[in-house]
């Protein structure tokens, strides 16, 4: 009995398990208007000119985020709350508005000629990728 018991338990666990990775990932395409306040008005802001071509809802198991890809292709991605996390400008150049400061001395100082292509906000650090290629966390 225990036996049967335990193997039921096992297939329960694997099954549940099996659907959150399967509902994992779930991207849903949404209005601009649907996006986080803080979303929109950094939009707004900042790519005013640009034409929002997809904006989606990636609903996780723990978590919640927002993708923008612009016309100019540029890619946005916002947490839950509408704070900018990821910005991937293909054809352009990342606004210097949205580099933190500390950020930009750093690069005025040490890499004058480069401008930023992509920047990744994390909890504990920034990730920054230069038009030459190069990476620096």
């Amino acid at each position: 009995m225990k036996r049967i018991l335990r193997i039921l338990m096992i297939a329960i666990c694997c099954m549940v398990s099996c659907n959150m990775v399967a509902n994992a990932g779930n991207d849903k395409p949404i209005s601009v208007n649907a996006l986080p306040a803080k979303a929109q008005t950094l939009l707004s802001q900042h790519f005013n000119g640009q034409k929002v071509m997809l904006a989606t809802i990636e609903s996780g198991v723990v978590s919640r985020s927002y993708d923008v890809v612009l016309q100019n292709g540029t890619k946005l991605e916002f947490d839950k709350k509408g704070n900018l996390t990821e910005i991937d400008c293909k054809q352009s150049i990342v606004p210097d508005q949205l580099i933190p400061q500390a950020i930009r001395n750093y690069l005025k100082e040490n890499y004058p000629a480069q401008a930023v292509k992509k920047i990744e906000m994390n909890k504990n650090e920034y990730e920054v990728e230069l038009a030459n290629g190069l990476d620096l966390t």
